[in-house]
């Protein structure tokens, strides 16, 4: 790790009595520290103990999680990486001041970012993850039996260690012999590797701003269209419809550009995530027929029989269910797939 902070810090939950130094200021373990400096990215100074998501891809709102501790705040290579017990979601992962994960509602993004491109092919053997440094999406494509190799391409490491010390129900899938992690720049591995090597590859970034901003423009995708078999199908995630439609309009664009066989978007709701709702973009490339709307490798019916850790999310209803979009972005996806 490049830089960390002693875990385990109380969060600063009184403000200075009237008449204490600085103006302005919180009590921290006793010690008055101007606003401005005294707290982690993200965390609000207007409303003490409560962590507020504040960032200029959601512009005039705001999402705030109370916050019992602090557990672990750093700085890696890349980005500034804090973790938090709050009172309802229990831990949350936050990655410069935006939440990526919680104990909550993991599952509902983890599950579907997975499971949505690999029921909709048959026997995928090969799968590429970039990103997803926590390892939830790995626990997800480990349930697969079919599955012989996993590939991981995660450009920090720090992620990768705070996910295993403090997040270990979701790391679990690093723990899988089938998985490879590889720590690097994800556009440079995909660049790398032969052509067609892949069923399928997940891409589980961040929004498309700092290391992620990469995984969201035209070359990336074609590279990854070169990574995968005919038939070869991407899931990405894809923003939310409330807040970032002329994001998706460009990422349906690229995508009916490159990828010659099916491209659909498909959504969940995930609480903490920014308007609740997180998209996906489900591509596959010519060859054999994709129906993404239409899972032919159901897993809730194998898993419900025998894993120790069954889908708390996923089943084959609402994978369906995924693809039915509200008639405005169904207007804007729609007319940007012709």
């Amino acid at each position: 790790m490049a830089e960390e902070a002693v875990a385990g810090v109380d969060f600063p939950v009184k403000r200075a009595r009237e008449g204490d130094s600085g103006v302005g200021s919180e009590v921290v373990n006793g010690v008055a520290m101007e606003e401005d400096k005294a707290l982690p990215q993200g965390v609000s100074a207007v409303i003490p103990g409560w962590f507020s998501e504040i960032s200029p891809m959601w512009p005039g709102e705001a999402h705030s999680l109370k916050v019992e501790k602090i557990l672990f705040q750093g700085k890696s290579d890349y980005q500034n990486v804090m973790v938090f017990k709050s009172s309802t979601y229990g831990k949350v992962l936050v990655l410069d001041g935006v939440i990526q994960l919680t104990e909550r509602d993991e599952c509902a993004y983890q599950e579907m970012i997975a499971h949505l491109p690999l029921c909709s092919i048959t026997n995928p053997k090969k799968v590429l993850v970039i990103g997803g440094g926590d390892g939830g999406v790995l626990r997800e494509v480990a349930r697969h039996p079919t599955v012989e190799q996993i590939d991981i391409c995660e450009i920090d490491a720090m992620v990768v260690d705070v996910s295993k010390e403090f997040f270990p129900e979701v790391a679990v899938g690093y723990e899988d012999p089938r998985v490879n992690l590889h720590i690097g720049d994800g556009v440079a591995f995909l660049k790398a590797v032969p052509e067609g090597s892949y069923d399928a590859v997940i891409v589980d970034s961040s929004d498309p701003i700092g290391p992620a901003k990469e995984l969201f423009e035209k070359p990336f995708f074609e590279t990854v269209a070169k990574a995968l078999r005919p038939g070869g199908v991407v899931c990405t995630q894809a923003e939310s419809i409330w807040l970032h439609m002329h994001i998706i309009e460009d990422i349906v664009s690229n995508c009916r550009e490159i990828f010659k066989g099916s491209v659909n978007y498909a959504w969940t709701t995930v609480p903490t995530y920014p308007s609740g709702v997180i998209g996906f973009m489900l591509c596959s490339t010519e060859g054999p027929a994709v129906d993404f709307k239409h899972p032919v490798n159901p897993i809730d019916a194998v898993e419900s029989a025998q894993s120790t850790r069954p889908l708390k999310f996923y089943n084959a209803e609402i994978h369906s269910a995924a693809f039915c979009l509200p008639s405005f972005a169904k207007k804007v996806i729609e007319s940007e797939s012709k």
